[in-house]
């Protein structure tokens, strides 16, 4: 699986795709105090209503639970989500510690499963482990409808009937969300000490969305496939998204709609704290990341652009240097 670090930069595209109607873009700031507080800045359409926080603990700064807290209290449509956010806090401080032992001889996550996910990709161990835990971490909050991974060719079953180990797909149509996830993406790093991570999707499950529990054979397929195409929105559709990092520390980065915050886990404490509020992409730069290998696919308009980067002759007149990791 290919994982590049620009992933930082798709969590931030992701952000910038939420729109709805609203007046202001608040921005967090550091103040003497060590409060986070809000400043106005250029209008922007948002979706929902960020969080002030006017009073923080000096030990354990703002944890993401009380940042989802404050997020439902303002935002009493998503109150679901922190149910849901609260599973994502667990399943990524449980992967990110299998991640960290995965290497010792006495690991049973070392090797290959000796299977192939839908991508046509060879699966390691790792990938199965992590892919259970973060499917059965979702699917017992109560608040998805369908669940769908990268490493199963169908949704996963969230009703706990397919006891069989068959592929039937099963789906609770009382869930809010569907949530679309890839448990351990870059897993073929883990073996270099290269970042991995876990990337998470969440959408409102449709309302439409009605399987007869006494439908017969083709019925049931065809009300079933009007379901799972909830898996297959567009990303302007999101709700929320989510990455975790597994590197030097431990990141989870978050957009609810309005922002991209980043937390870093303190294990001193056992929590994610918000270490970076509201990220953005910078106004310029001087340093591009891809996979040049694959600079014959391009089209002539991205062929020639790179190339006005590494010399210098792009319209910033920057010479850029090229950082990539996959």
């Amino acid at each position: 699986m290919k994982y590049s670090t620009l992933v930082f930069l798709a969590a931030l595209g992701a952000a910038q795709a939420f729109t709805a109607a609203g007046p202001r873009k608040p921005t967090f700031t550091r103040s003497h105090t060590a409060a986070y507080s809000t400043t106005e800045s250029s209008p922007i359409e948002t979706k929902t209503k960020a969080p002030v926080f006017d009073e923080v603990c000096e030990t354990t700064g703002v944890t993401l639970t009380r940042f989802m807290n404050e997020v439902a209290k303002l935002n009493p449509e998503l109150r679901e989500l922190t149910t849901l956010f609260g599973a994502i806090d667990t399943a990524c401080k449980a992967i990110s510690n299998i991640v960290k032992r995965s290497q010792l001889p006495s690991s049973e996550t070392l090797g290959y499963q000796g299977e192939v996910n839908v991508q046509g990709e060879d699966q390691k161990k790792l990938d199965v482990i992590t892919n259970d835990l973060l499917k059965r971490a979702l699917r017992f909050t109560g608040r998805l409808g369908v669940l769908a991974s990268e490493e199963e060719d169908n949704p996963v079953d969230l009703i706990g009937n397919d006891v069989s180990g068959g592929q039937d797909i099963l789906i609770e149509d009382s869930g809010k969300y569907v949530a679309v996830f890839d448990p351990l993406d870059g897993s073929s790093n883990v073996d270099a000490g290269t970042p991995t991570g876990t990337i998470i999707g969440v959408y409102e499950h449709d309302e439409t969305c009605d399987v007869d529990i006494e439908c017969i054979d083709d019925e049931c397929t065809e009300q079933e496939a009007q379901c799972l195409a909830n898996t297959l929105q567009p990303g302007t559709n999101l709700v929320a998204a989510a990455y975790c990092l597994y590197s030097s520390s431990t990141f989870l980065a978050v957009t609810l709609g309005n922002g991209v915050h980043i937390f870093t886990l303190d294990e001193s404490i056992g929590e994610f704290v918000l270490s970076r509020p509201r990220v953005q992409i910078p106004d310029s730069s001087c340093i591009y990341s891809f996979n040049e290998a694959n600079l014959e696919m391009w089209d002539k308009a991205m062929r020639e652009t790179v190339e006005k980067w590494r010399v210098g002759t792009g319209r910033s007149g920057k010479k850029f240097s090229s950082r990539y990791i996959g």
